[in-house]
């Protein structure tokens, strides 16, 4: 099959409409050519520090107007970047520029006791610090003027059900469809705006600014969540769309109180989890359009949507899949599950990576004829609705954020004192979900200390919010976890 050429995004983005807005961050706005103007000389200033096409750079920045200029600068001259989630610690970030045989580090002064770590760890990689680089004098870049659909435009890692995490590969194909995808669903309509609270280190934030490049739309850019800040933006960038994960939605409908959105606002995209039936009532009585979805990292954003017309009559639903994308349930033999019966999520389209960084076996394994095993266990009904049971291994979510008890479960096994480790999900007023760890280790330990190697080696957030001692962890002939009975140990050590 011939290599689909499309023309270089950005640069004819801002040919197609130069005065557009673009970009609002911090209340200052840029247009779409002001936009390609700070790239392109931030490409320059790449290439004169060593970057050159077909290269891997790892991004751990905050969400800034500079971070925006970066990712289009590596799009402008074919470097592919490896989008570090900055809430991990130097050991999860040296494994994944590692694995990812990335040649640069582009970071930021905020981030200088980690980066330094880095560095000093990995031989062959330097650290460029965006405040260093926009000083230096740029090259002339060497644009690339068009783009194959198949090439990979960024890599994001996932955490997996075992051991270390896995790079997902992201064509410029996958971001083009997902956007194709979400405005054929959601509708595109010229005054569109989309405010971008979530990081933009996840495929969630990093979607947004692709499908403002798509689209000509205006992307409202927050450096964190605020629910205050985020009712004046919606007011006063006349913001039309939002993606939310559920306990920013919920801080959002608290602070509305009596007070309603503008009436141009078109809906909350929600992502992480489903919504609890109380928070979508809320929601209900103050007009508030919420539109529930399914995706993951593989497939750059989400492929399953429900519309809200069916929030009420097909409760607890993600809905059905995006119009360029398929869905099919296989029950435990492999074979197509009939209606309301449960079994493996399998998705299909255009926006579904091709494969794991340097895991051709792992990529073979999860991907056959084009059909990704996501590991979430789930049914459609009789009219195709997609219901999901239970995520991958079972996944917590917290605060929109993925968190795999694997992880947790190495990292504590490799404490001396520590003879095994299991962990689950504990339900959270704020979080929605946190993680507790149940470990079986020497009586003379100290759970202080526990939580202290954790946070040396984990982010915070997957950190244990609690620490439960029981002689051992119960597993099947497989040896594998029964985290049933760690749920059912949970229950009692809260009576």
């Amino acid at each position: 099959m011939e290599a689909q050429i499309v023309p270089n995004f950005l640069q004819k983005r801002a040919f197609l409409t130069p005065e557009r807005p673009a970009l609002s961050f911090l209340e200052k706005t840029y247009t779409f050519s002001e936009v390609y103007d700070c790239a392109y000389m931030i490409a320059g200033q790449l290439q004169a520090a060593g970057l050159s096409g077909g290269q891997f750079a790892g991004v751990l920045l905050r969400n800034h107007e500079d971070t925006v200029f970066i990712l289009l600068a590596l799009q402008l001259i074919d470097v592919k970047a490896v989008i570090l989630n900055n809430r991990l610690t130097a050991e999860e970030l040296i494994w994944q520029l590692d694995d990812s045989k990335s040649a640069f580090l582009l970071t930021e002064s905020s981030f200088d006791g980690i980066s330094q770590k880095v560095v000093s760890s990995l031989r062959g990689i330097s650290a460029i610090h965006k405040e260093e680089l926009f000083r230096k004098d740029p090259d002339e870049p060497a644009l690339i003027e068009e783009i194959n659909l198949d090439e990979v435009c960024t890599v994001m890692y996932t955490s997996g059900t075992t051991g270390n995490p896995k790079g997902v590969q992201q064509t410029y194909g996958n971001h083009w469809w997902s956007a194709v995808g979400s405005a054929l669903n959601l509708g595109l309509n010229e005054t569109d705006s989309w405010l971008c609270a979530v990081p933009i280190f996840h495929i969630s934030g990093y979607s947004i600014l692709m499908r403002s490049i798509i689209y000509g739309m205006k992307m409202v850019l927050f450096e964190s969540f605020d629910e205050k800040k985020a009712i004046k933006a919606i007011s006063v960038e006349k913001v039309t769309i939002m993606s939310v994960v559920s306990t920013m939605l919920t801080r959002i409908a608290d602070e509305l109180k009596d007070d309603r959105l503008p009436d141009y606002f078109r809906c909350m995209l929600l992502g992480g989890g489903p919504a609890a039936k109380s928070l979508l009532e809320v929601c209900r009585e103050k007009d508030i359009p919420v539109y529930q979805t399914y995706g993951m990292t593989e497939t750059s954003s989400q492929i399953v949507t429900l519309a809200p017309e069916y929030s009420f009559s097909k409760l607890g639903s993600a809905g059905k899949p995006l119009f360029p994308s398929q869905l099919k349930i296989a029950n435990p033999n492999g074979e197509l599950a009939n209606p309301g019966e449960a079994g493996e999520i399998l998705v299909k389209g255009p926006n579904v990576t091709k494969g794991y960084l340097n895991l051709e076996e792992e990529t073979e394994k999860k991907i056959k004829d084009g059909w990704l095993s996501t590991g979430d266990i789930g049914y459609v009904d009789q009219e195709g609705f997609l219901y999901v049971l239970d995520r991958r291994s079972d996944l917590i979510i917290s605060g929109g954020e993925n968190i795999y008890p694997a992880e947790i479960e190495g990292v504590l096994a490799s404490h001396s004192q520590i003879s095994d480790a299991g962990v689950i999900g504990m339900k959270d007023k704020v979080w929605g979900e946190v993680p507790v760890a149940f470990i079986a280790g020497e009586e003379s330990l100290d759970k202080k200390e526990v939580v202290e190697y954790c946070l040396e080696k984990l982010a915070k957030y997957k950190v244990p919010k609690k620490i439960i001692m029981i002689n051992e962890i119960p597993r099947n002939a497989s040896k594998k976890i029964l985290r049933r009975k760690l749920r059912e140990l949970l229950e009692e050590s809260g009576k």
